[in-house]
């Protein structure tokens, strides 16, 4: 990063707890990822591809608008049955697909339900602009989802917008006014992504404590019974910022935003795949996952566990 724009290994960690971030490889698409992460997910669920009825793609960096990138990973992986659509709702597009999948699966409409998040932030930056080339990172999760015994697996959860704030974080596609325009007049790439570090910050360390409470009253669930907190991986001052906020210790919060950085709707999944890697979550543990993001949106749920 030292070479690319200037500013210092030391001023990148101090400010933002980033050192390190995955960069998907020159001239591979974006659903690779996707493809790789919903195989991972369909052999640790023991669920065949048949057997999905749904498929869920989040992403703020589509490949292409059409076809989607859920039926390209349908093709890719033979799920055949499923349907298949994606879902736009920047770095709380997690949350807001596992809210989504909760609704088809407890109606019966479906039962097997794979959400995947992919993001291949590195398309969307502008490598020039180093209040943002630093943050962000390429990668995927995913899950599947399906019902799980009574009292475990997703017990309640919460999404919301202000859309009148919308414009503090902005990735133009077919329609860029001049206003856009301006915001990126030195930028390289003018399709890349901007936002109002400041509107955000503030945004952020105030949604994510609101979020995690207002997901744990809906239940009898306190806030002393969550083993982890599992945030989107934005800035590691936001998190520590909201987190005193909340009045949890730092670590009842987990975060892998030191190796991976902002990976926008990939970093819950993949922090919740590196938890389950490493063996921290048991059965019965309460998790909190809370996302923020552009929009501006936000979303949690709370997920007692069940594996």
């Amino acid at each position: 990063m030292e070479k690319i724009v200037e500013t210092t290994d030391e001023w990148i960690l101090k400010r933002t707890g980033i050192s390190e971030r995955r960069i998907l490889e020159e001239g591979k698409p974006i659903y690779s990822m996707a493809v790789e992460a919903a195989k991972q997910a369909l052999i640790d669920s023991g669920v065949s591809p048949k057997e999905i009825d749904l498929i869920l793609v989040t992403t703020s960096t589509p490949d292409y608008l059409t076809p989607n990138t859920s039926c390209i990973v349908q093709k890719e992986i033979g799920a055949e049955n499923a349907a298949a659509f994606d879902l736009v709702a920047a770095c709380s597009g997690f949350i807001y697909g596992m809210t989504v999948a909760q609704q088809f699966i407890e109606t019966g409409y479906y039962q097997n339900v794979l959400l995947v998040s992919s993001e291949g932030m590195s398309k969307a930056i502008d490598w020039q602009d180093r209040k943002n080339c630093v943050l962000f990172g390429d990668g995927a999760g995913a899950v599947v989802l399906g019902k799980v015994e009574k009292g475990y697996g997703i017990l309640s959860t919460y999404i919301g917008s202000d859309g009148a704030a919308g414009e503090s974080i902005t990735i133009p596609c077919l329609y860029m006014p001049n206003e856009e325009l301006e915001k990126r007049k030195n930028f390289k790439n003018k399709a890349s992504i901007w936002q109002d570090g400041q509107e955000v910050f503030k945004f952020a360390v105030k949604i994510m404590p609101m979020a995690t409470e207002e997901v744990i009253k809906k239940t009898d669930v306190k806030l002393e019974d969550i083993r982890y907190i599992i945030p989107h991986q934005a800035n590691m001052r936001i998190i520590e910022s909201a987190a005193r906020r909340l009045g949890v210790a730092l670590e009842k919060v987990y975060t892998t935003i030191k190796r991976f950085g902002n990976m926008s709707s990939a970093s819950i999944p993949v922090a919740m795949a590196d938890a389950y890697s490493k063996k921290c979550l048991k059965k019965g543990d309460n998790l909190v996952v809370v996302g923020f993001g552009g929009g501006l949106t936000w979303g949690s749920a709370l997920i007692r566990w069940s594996k």
